[in-house]
């Protein structure tokens, strides 16, 4: 980082930013590719604009936080007001501190009001990424009302015009939709308490030309796992701007005299490269810098997770059963999902109640986890700490620890309420009840489930969502500095509760409940945007999905399962014996191949809309595995060619077919030719090789070694 009284330069491998404070407030000059020193300082003549005709004669610059009293006319960056008044607040007096080459903090004070506003920036040069909040601290002596606060406002050139965003539903996250931006804002607002299925807080601006490989794009991502509102503006004059912060309800951030508020961080990188770049910029952050040390060096093992076989049947014999059978196929992490605490018959009773149940297990869970552990597996246990039912003995001796509305009634979900973790009682009972679990137990991984909305997120009168959020971290952090070898897995009815907030205090996140192979496809490719596929959880399900209903081999489920954290979540006593091989092996190319999976460049394949095409390429290029399903029928008669992109342009390959081993639904004569060939990096990537005619509902794996 180079600093004057002016302005802040941040250099990357591939980009730069420049932080120009030298105005009435600090703002995001310059980002871009990268440029040399002596040039970065001097863009501020190049981008200087006229003001137009009918404008006002000095334009009013996009500031990391837009303010009403600086005369912008687009959205603001913060909205506050002192008992109806200070809405013009107006903060100067700009002080740039250096904390580190990589970190800045740009402060700002309104005295008339009373209120201080600073911007941290920190800077990550070996994966471009960029990461941004404020600090607001009301400094007088009236109670502060802060509406909106964006954890930043970043302008990008006017021709990164479409946005990306991801929408969805429960058992199908991670939908990317591509919009053309027009005049005024495109805005998407979540409510529901937790990151949500329906809106992933995630944001892509790119310009028309660019693809997977090719052209410009910025990328944005609100780490937070509550509210949030996002929006990219297009002004009239051209210009656009992107915010992204926690969204309030009314009355929820009121600061007295001293106290203050802290944004969440918002997380972003610039690529020349193609999405695919872009990804990898962000899984390099993730990998280097969310993930623990333990949970980043160790490799990630295979999953058994109990819950689509048994549901709420618990049964020790048939659990130890299931157990013995998933380490035979070469499972090594057992979990056991809901049902085994007190009262647990199904969804409507239990929860809160978090001690084993004596009448389905008498000897406790110490049998099931011993013999768990003497097949070498770890065990897991699945909780969900933050709700209760009413049918349960906490909300019967404790019926004011919910969160609700006084005068509402509390709308129905999943016979549970969300309980109110900003009351001390209540985050104590918690910790204490997953303490006492792990201290009497050999646990070592905690499905960390949360299956609802919060629909009234009330505490005595007030709404606390926002603090409600942060008591989670809390939860979650406490419970991990006590019991550090304990690894955590983010689950919210699936991918509800998947972003980097979360994430800095977990160690997984369950991408999606529906193991359906085709849905997953496209799930884990819009997850990919912003993770890297160690920390997604990709489980292979059984033959007939029991959410979508569909019918699907053991082929296609094994291969999209590889490309991720791979697992399994099925009925391993209904396995015929083909279906038992095929899984096995699938495991072992899983286990031979996951060092390169999750350290290597990952790149989505520009591909058919009928296919899904993904690949990981070693970051020195000497391997790569690359995969190719087909999602649904063919429109012409012959596939196509497949570009194998990523490879270095004068290395060569060995080429091999991974996967499928055996199957008579992959027609794979015509490559016969290519097994043990080598062709160069070039070759592959800009030649392409020609697909076999495959089956709709099939996959290939191509593995690729330099020689």
């Amino acid at each position: 980082m180079e600093k004057s009284e002016k302005h802040v330069v941040f250099q990357g491998q591939t980009s730069s930013l420049l932080v120009d404070a030298g105005g009435d407030a600090p703002r995001i000059a310059y980002w871009g590719p990268k440029l040399e020193e002596a040039e970065i300082t001097r863009v501020g003549s190049l981008l200087q604009r006229t003001p137009a005709t009918g404008t006002p004669s000095v334009e009013v610059p996009i500031s990391l936080c837009p303010t009403l009293a600086s005369g912008f006319v687009g959205m603001p960056g913060i909205e506050l007001h002192i008992a109806g008044k200070a809405w013009d607040f107006a903060p100067t007096d700009i002080d740039v501190t250096s904390v580190s080459d990589s970190h800045c903090r740009i402060s700002t004070v309104d005295p008339h009001l009373g209120i201080s506003l600073a911007v941290e920036l920190e800077w990550f040069d070996e994966c471009d990424v960029v990461r941004i909040r404020h600090h607001l601290k009301n400094i007088g002596d009236e109670v502060l009302t802060l509406n909106w606060i964006a954890s930043a406002a970043v302008e990008v050139p006017s021709d990164f015009d479409q946005v990306t965003s991801f929408s969805g539903k429960w058992a199908h996250e991670f939908q990317r939709e591509r919009t053309q931006l027009a005049t005024g804002a495109f805005v998407r607002e979540n409510r529901r308490g937790r990151t949500s299925h329906a809106s992933f807080p995630g944001l892509v601006l790119e310009q028309q030309c660019t693809t997977e490989q090719a052209g410009s794009a910025y990328g944005f991502h609100l780490g937070w796992s509550g509210n949030h509102r996002l929006f990219a503006e297009k002004l009239n004059d051209g210009r656009i701007q992107v915010q992204m912060g926690a969204s309030l309800f009314p009355g929820e951030m009121l600061l007295g005299a001293g106290q203050s508020h802290q944004t969440p961080w918002l997380y972003g990188s610039f690529s020349s490269n193609g999405l695919s770049a872009l990804s990898q910029n962000f899984h390099d952050f993730v990998r280097h810098n969310l993930i623990r040390g333990r949970a980043r060096t160790k490799p990630r093992p295979v999953h058994y997770n109990t819950w689509e076989a048994i549901y709420f049947n618990h049964n020790p014999t048939r659990i130890m059963d299931l157990a013995s059978k998933a380490a035979a196929v070469g499972v090594e992490r057992f979990v056991l999902d809901d049902g085994w605490f007190m009262g647990r018959r199904g969804d409507a009773a239990g929860l809160g109640d978090w001690q084993v149940d004596p009448d389905i297990y008498p000897e406790g869970l110490t049998p099931i986890i011993e013999h768990v552990n003497s097949l070498g597996m770890e065990f897991g246990l699945w909780v969900e700490p933050e709700m209760v039912n009413p049918d349960s003995d906490l909300y019967r001796a404790h019926p004011d620890w919910v969160l609700k509305s006084d005068h509402v009634a509390q709308i129905p979900s999943r016979n549970q309420y969300v309980l109110d973790l900003t009351k001390p009682p209540v985050f104590d009972y918690l910790f204490e009840c997953i303490d006492t679990l792990l201290q009497e137990n050999n646990i070592s991984y905690l499905k960390w489930d949360m299956n609802r909305d919060i629909h009234h997120p009330g505490s005595d009168g007030l709404a606390v969502t926002y603090k409600q959020t942060l008591a989670v971290y809390d939860l979650m952090a406490k419970v991990r500095s006590v019991h550090p070898d304990v690894e955590i897995e983010s689950c919210s009815s699936g991918g509800a509760r998947a972003d980097y907030g979360v994430l800095a205090h977990t160690d997984r996140i369950w991408t999606s409940d529906s193991n359906d192979a085709l849905d997953r496809q496209s799930i884990q490719a819009g997850a990919s945007m912003f993770f890297p596929l160690q920390v997604l959880g990709a489980h292979v399900g059984p033959r007939d999905c029991h959410i979508t209903g569909r019918h699907l081999s053991m082929q296609l489920r094994v291969a999209t399962a590889i490309f991720g954290h791979m697992g399994m979540e099925l009925d391993l006593s209904e396995l015929s014996p083909d279906e038992e091989t095929t899984l096995k092996r699938g495991v072992a190319l899983y286990k031979k191949h996951r060092g390169l999976l999750h350290s290597g460049n990952f790149v989505r394949v520009e591909a058919a809309p009928y296919a899904n095409a993904c690949g990981v390429v070693a970051k020195d290029q000497t391997e790569a595995l690359f995969s190719y399903a087909m999602v649904a029928s063919r429109a012409s008669a012959s596939p196509e060619v497949l570009k194998l992109p990523g490879l270095s342009d004068m290395a060569s390959y060995r080429f091999e077919l991974a996967w499928p081993l055996d199957d008579d639904r992959v027609t794979i004569g015509e490559w016969q030719h290519l097994k043990g060939q080598t062709y160069s990096g070039r070759m592959l990537s800009q030649v392409g090789v020609q697909l076999p005619p495959i089956l709709p509902e099939s996959a290939l794996i191509i593995h690729l070694k330099a020689v």
